[in-house]
């Protein structure tokens, strides 16, 4: 049996946590350092995790030991500094949160710095992994829908919490297929000053190569997804196609109506259920380069290069095209463009987030 990839871990919170315990789970990991600033969230991490050597100064923790693995759960401000610091750690896989960056300049020069590196990295888009994405996915995939000509999603979060994974799992139903261009809008500027910097609502339309449109709606005008009580879960993905749709929603199964009928299913969104493929997908891309993880460094900058996108044609109007060329600090310029204007709202729940 092959030993264990060493895994350091930075970030504590929620997520971190989450990642701690899946690798942990899985005899392919051996957790040999966590980190965090708040040594008491350090301390009851640590408690729940068979008490692995604990740091509060990242460098600290990446000198004490060979990484095979290095993870950071990090506030969004943090991805450059933290993606050096996983490249300086000599690890050969980096995971990391989305959003894969801030600004199209800033995950330019993460993508160089990897690329440069040689270094294997994974984005967590894992709600893929959940049971009604992937039934979703086989219908689309199989031929059911006929020929696919729309896809689409929404949420009621905010774009850098929730516009990435929109994106991800709409190229993931359209075949993964490379964008041409995209045309948006935005209204709200409160979110702009959050942790997760973002409009308080983004709507547009995305080109795909293949002549599939996609369509998204993020934030505050977000249409209702009534069958999903809890709001964070209130998003909704899917395809159309010639011979009939197939759509997820986030936190209340999936539905589908083709030729042969209508169907659906159960499934919400479960980081216990989600997780531990998701972690062990890395396990298998460090055994065997040919495993590329579904959630890879590469397909996620194309889906990061899609959202910076629409902030661009937000900010110059009209259509942008695809790849980008340069990078730019759209976060920036939106604070500028967008009016002191109260968003609207696309539903009642929405104002205790964006009121």
């Amino acid at each position: 049996m092959k030993a264990p990839y060493r895994v350091g871990i930075v970030g504590m919170g929620k997520r971190g946590l989450h990642h701690a315990v899946t690798f942990k789970a899985n005899s392919r990991f051996e957790l040999v350092g966590i980190c965090d600033l708040d040594p008491a969230r350090l301390a009851t991490a640590a408690a729940k995790l068979g008490s692995p050597p604990v740091f509060t100064d990242a460098r600290a923790m990446i000198r004490s030991a060979k990484l095979d693995l290095f993870c950071f759960c990090t506030l969004p401000n943090l991805r450059r500094d933290m993606i050096r610091l996983g490249i300086e750690s000599g690890a050969r896989l980096i995971a990391f949160e989305k959003p894969l960056a801030l600004t199209s300049a800033e995950g330019m020069e993460i993508k160089k710095a990897l690329d440069t590196a040689g270094i294997k990295a994974v984005v967590s888009h894992q709600h893929r992994y959940g049971v009604h994405y992937q039934k979703v996915n086989e219908i689309i995939a199989g031929g059911a829908l006929g020929r696919v000509h729309t896809v689409y999603g929404t949420a009621t979060g905010w774009m850098t919490h929730m516009l990435s994974h929109l994106i991800d799992y709409l190229r993931w139903f359209n075949g993964n297929a490379d964008a041409e261009w995209v045309m948006a809008q935005a209204a709200g500027r409160g979110k702009l000053a959050d942790a997760h910097p973002s409009p308080d609502y983004i709507a547009g339309f995305i080109h795909f190569a293949n002549g599939v449109r996609g369509i998204v709606e993020c934030g505050a005008g977000a249409p209702d997804v009534p069958e999903v009580d809890y709001w964070w879960r209130k998003c909704r993905m899917g395809a159309q196609g010639t011979e009939g749709f197939a759509e997820v929603l986030t936190g209340g199964g999936w539905r589908a109506v083709t030729k042969n009928g209508a169907q659906s299913g159960p499934g919400c969104m479960n980081y216990d259920l989600d997780m531990p493929p998701y972690v062990q997908q890395m396990a298998d891309w460090l055994d065997d380069d040919r495993k590329v993880h579904p959630c890879h460094f590469a397909s996620a900058y194309k889906g990061f290069e899609i959202m910076m996108a629409l902030c661009r044609s937000v900010i110059e109007g009209g259509q942008v095209a695809l790849p980008l060329t340069a990078g730019a600090d759209e976060l920036t310029q939106l604070r500028t463009k967008l009016p002191a204007k109260q968003v609207i709202l696309g539903l009642p729940q929405n104002a205790k987030e964006y009121g």
